[in-house]
Parts: structure tokens; sequence; C-alpha cells
């Protein structure tokens, strides 16, 4: 197998993290594949998103179902009766799945060395990390170690959003010259046809734009931001 160290794999989920992640690779390496996930999410927005970005970008695609962690797992992404919260110093938010980004960067690695690709890119950020735990550096390093350990293969996990804020991504996001593209992008827990504005997603996606003394290019509901 010819190692290709000039490829990369972008975990996409069609939100605003990892389209920017998408942006940045695309700078960085010579040859960009994309991966979603199907796992049993409440709704298909973010899904529906990530394939219209990938067509536009003409870049290859593909989306792998993942089911048991719906069968698994109670949390707000994948079970409607469970209530979006927030979350706090003793809890975790309701929309955190267990397990989640270790299995999407397991089977994002297992895709990748099939293609002799070693470079793994991923929108986990500890900075606006909402309390998840598998979204920090720590947890990253350790599963990068696992990966090549347990495949004999040079993985490397690049996160570009690791130690930023909402707003320096979308600065981030002007200076690699692709704002416009977040205007395909999903990131309202709800899956409504307009953003909710209302869900700490939407809440924390508006506190970038608005601190980054950007427009947000996508819509929401009217009543929720007013002035849009």
């Amino acid at each position: 197998m010819t190692l290709q160290k000039n490829r990369a794999i972008v975990l996409h989920s069609g939100g605003q993290d990892s389209t920017t992640c998408l942006a940045w690779a695309l700078k960085k390496f010579k040859k960009v594949h994309l991966i979603s996930f199907d796992y049993g999410q409440r709704h298909k927005k973010e899904l529906k998103a990530a394939k219209k970005i990938a067509k536009k970008l003409n870049l290859s695609h593909k989306t792998i179902k993942l089911p048991f962690l719906s069968e698994l797992t109670a949390n707000a992404l994948t079970d409607k009766t469970v209530k979006v919260k927030a979350g706090s110093e003793s809890r975790l938010p309701s929309t955190f799945v267990d397990g989640r980004n270790m299995v999407f960067l397991t089977a994002a690695a297992i895709y990748a060395k099939q293609k002799g690709i070693p470079n793994l890119v991923t929108g986990v950020c500890q900075t606006d990390y909402s309390g998840y735990p598998d979204c920090r550096n720590e947890f990253i390093k350790s599963i990068e170690k696992t990966l090549r350990l347990a495949m004999e293969f040079p993985f490397k996990i690049h996160t570009p959003l690791m130690f930023i804020d909402k707003a320096e991504t979308v600065r981030m996001m002007q200076k690699l010259g692709s704002l416009e593209l977040l205007k395909y992008t999903h990131t309202c827990y709800e899956g409504r046809k307009l953003a909710c504005g209302l869900c700490p997603a939407c809440k924390l996606r508006l506190k970038g734009f608005r601190l980054a003394k950007v427009n947000d290019p996508i819509k929401y509901e009217p009543k929720t931001v007013p002035g849009r």
C-alpha cells in the first residue's frame, strides 16, 4: 500500500465547524475526501447539508451508517422524547452522545487506511466544546495513539479548531476565503427549515458571528433573532 501523505479524510457533519475544517484541509492537502455518519439523528438536515457541500465542491463523499449508537444511548440528538438541555458543572448536556467521536474516528480511520490515507481532520474543540469530554485535546491524542497501535498505520488527527472559540472560527473562514460555504451548513438541533436561534448550538453559532462582527449567512426564525 502506498502512503498518501498529501491526502486527507475530513469528518464532515454538514455543520459550521466541520465545514471550516474542510476549507482548512483544502488549503493544506492535495486531495480531500469527506466522510459523514448516519447514527440515527433526530433529523437528517446536517447530512443533507454535507451532501450538498460535497457536490458543490466536487469532492468524494461517503456516508457510513452507525445505527447502534441510537440503540445504546439515550440523548437529545437521537431521541425526540429527550429535551435539548445545556450542561452544567455537574451534568453533561442532553445532546452528548456517549462514544460518538470515538466511534466516528475509528470508523474514519478504518476507511482511511484502505485508501492509504494517514490524515484525519475533525472539528472538535475544547474552547467552545459544550462540555463534551470527547472534544478535548487529551482524548484526541489518546485515540490517535490507539488507532496507530490498533492498525499499525501512521494516523495523524488534525484538529484546526481545538484551541479557538467560535468567533475565531468565523474569522478563520474569512481568511480561508470560504465564508460563503457556511451558507449551506446546518447547526440547529431542531432540524427545521429555518434555524431556531434558541437551542444551545444556535446560540453558540450566533454568538461567534456577533463577536466576529460578521453576518451569519444562514436564515433563522425571525421571531427569535430580531432584525433577520
